[in-house]
């Protein structure tokens, strides 16, 4: 592969020399230094890069340039490299440009001119920005290929899965030239799609995630079959709970049914996180909550089905869809919740044909100039709603209720009156979806009757379901399916039936002695990204405290 290229960009023609010959002192041994007069003309550099295969680490963009500011410059640029970090070069007076830049295309870092010196002020900066595109990875899983239809459920499914993964691949319809070539070449026909055509030429017709995640390089099979901890689900809790477990000096498995993040990985941006002020999007924060949890030396298995859990004298064994088992000192069940599905005539139908659960962000240009509903009121559905105003032409948030102001922030209130294309419709609900090979309608209900709408994309985020049937007879759940623990399995200060310890459960400790409970799987938690990263990393710390005990 060619040298990795840092791109600057800056009609200044002082100034691009300084930042280029600065970059190239420094870097010019393992990176190719490319400087621009303008956006359009680094979009010109960009697109022969692209086209000749040549990776881009990094671009350092001006903010004050004429026709095409630094801000227009980077969002278009995305598209083509989209892995690459980005930073703006502003003057001091330019900050709120720098955060206006954070919050629209996550620029990774702002740099105020001059920079003098450079090694306390600009390399730091850049040293950061290639480090996170080398982990991220230029490896050979980018040139994964997978052939699928627009409206294929399946193909969705594929391409959400990787997507979530954060693995890169080049999607070909069907209906392409292109992809009928990859389709005959694979001796495939159209009811065998997805096909997923690996790094080796390697095809496989209609996969599973698990099929996929194996060949595609993540990890699917633990490394042994005993473990000090095992975390069950990867979201915020449960990869708060690997990072504090590993670092910790425990042997730390982390197992995760689809992609790390849960929920939050899903959220386009998080306003409301301690420490980000200018937000961070779910992806950010969970691939770096999943690197620092390997850095320190946990396991994290992927596309696994945790089916069962059984207590075997001191181990807790945890049991895969596949029959196999794994076992530990201690588990942490974090397997937070899902969005319930919604009850409507043809919504079932139409699931991963227009109908989807969750904000599917792979659909994003699909929704250019569409009309796209988004039924919620809490702030995952406000969320989406912002982030498809950005790709839609009109977005609609249904909410049955008559207000936001009980299930939604305040500042997330303020977003969506702020966005011109976002509507809010209360006390409206759908009532049918229609369609025939994907979703062409709505009926939408409300007190004053029914009206038919036209639309090709609905999210959905109603409820939370905690998906625990899988611990029936285990553990003791709530009439909804969340897991009570500590005080809460206290009846008349007496302890649960079945425990066997001369103590009450630890706060966050199951009914059974040995498993913990960490994020909005547990009864009485509270559904935040916060408060689930602090019981993740509170589970370890009494996990330890039962460590001690044996």
């Amino acid at each position: 592969m060619s040298k990795p290229v840092l791109l600057t960009v800056d009609d200044d023609p002082g100034v691009s020399r300084a930042v280029a010959r600065d970059l190239r002192r420094r870097y010019g041994e393992a990176h190719r230094v490319v400087r621009a007069s303008s956006g359009q003309e680094a979009l010109e550099a960009l697109k022969e890069l692209k086209l000749r295969g040549d990776p881009v680490a990094a671009m350092l963009a001006d903010y004050r340039m004429p026709e095409m500011n630094g801000i227009e410059f980077l969002e278009q640029a995305m598209d083509l490299f989209p892995r690459a970090r980005r930073a703006l070069l502003t003057a001091y007076a330019d900050t709120d440009a720098a955060i206006q830049a954070i919050n629209l295309v996550d620029v990774d870092h702002y740099l105020l001119k001059p920079w003098d010196p450079p090694e306390e002020k600009l390399y730091p900066v850049v040293d950061a920005l290639i480090e996170t595109w080398r982990s991220a990875g230029e490896t050979a899983v980018e040139e994964i290929k997978i052939v699928g239809h627009r409206w294929s459920a399946p193909s969705f499914a594929a391409r959400d899965f990787l997507a979530r993964n954060a693995v890169p691949y080049r999607y070909y319809s069907i209906d392409e030239p292109e992809g009928r070539r990859l389709l005959d070449a694979a001796a495939a026909d159209p009811t065998e799609i997805p096909v997923v055509i690996t790094t080796e030429g390697r095809a496989l017709l209609a996969p599973t995630d698990a099929e996929i995640a194996a060949a595609v390089g993540l990890t699917v099979d633990p490394a042994t079959d005993f473990y000090d901890l095992i975390v069950v689900g990867g979201g915020p809790a449960g990869l708060g709970s690997a990072v504090y477990g590993a670092s910790e000096g425990l042997r730390t498995l982390l197992v995760e049914r689809q992609a790390a993040g849960g929920q939050a990985g899903q959220s386009s941006r998080i306003e409301n996180y301690l420490g980000f002020p200018d937000g961070v999007s779910g992806a950010q924060l969970t691939d770096r909550a999943r690197r620092q949890a390997v850095k320190f030396g946990a396991e994290m298995l992927t596309a696994r089905d945790v089916t069962a859990l059984e207590v075997r004298g001191s181990a807790r064994v945890v049991r895969f869809g596949d029959g196999s088992s794994i076992s530990a000192h201690a588990v942490i069940l974090a397997t937070g919740v899902s969005y319930r599905n919604l009850a409507a005539p043809g919504v079932a139908e139409l699931a991963g044909r227009g109908v989807f659960y969750g904000s599917a962000t792979t659909e994003a240009p699909e929704c250019a100039g569409r009309d796209v509903y988004i039924v919620g009121g809490a702030n995952s559905a406000g969320q989406s709603a912002v982030f498809f105003s950005r790709h839609a032409r009109s977005v609609t948030l249904l909410v049955r209720g008559d207000s936001l102001r009980s299930s939604m922030s305040h500042y997330l209130i303020q977003q969506l009156d702020a966005i011109d294309n976002i509507a809010v419709r209360t006390g409206t609900s759908v009532g049918q979806a229609m369609g025939t090979d994907h979703l062409e309608q709505l009926r939408l209900d409300h007190a004053d009757g029914s009206e038919v709408v036209d639309t090709s994309h609905m999210f959905i985020f109603i409820g939370a379901a905690p998906r625990t049937e899988w611990l029936d007879g285990v553990v003791r759940r709530d009439e909804r399916g969340f897991v009570r623990t500590g005080p809460d399995l206290l009846v008349d200060g007496q302890r649960p039936a079945g425990w066997t310890l001369d103590r009450d459960p630890y706060y966050l400790e199951s009914s059974v002695p040995g498993v913990f409970v960490a994020g909005d799987v547990r009864a009485q938690s509270v559904k935040r990204v916060a408060s689930a990263v602090g019981e993740g990393a509170m589970a370890v710390t009494l996990v330890h405290r039962y460590l001690e005990e044996r």
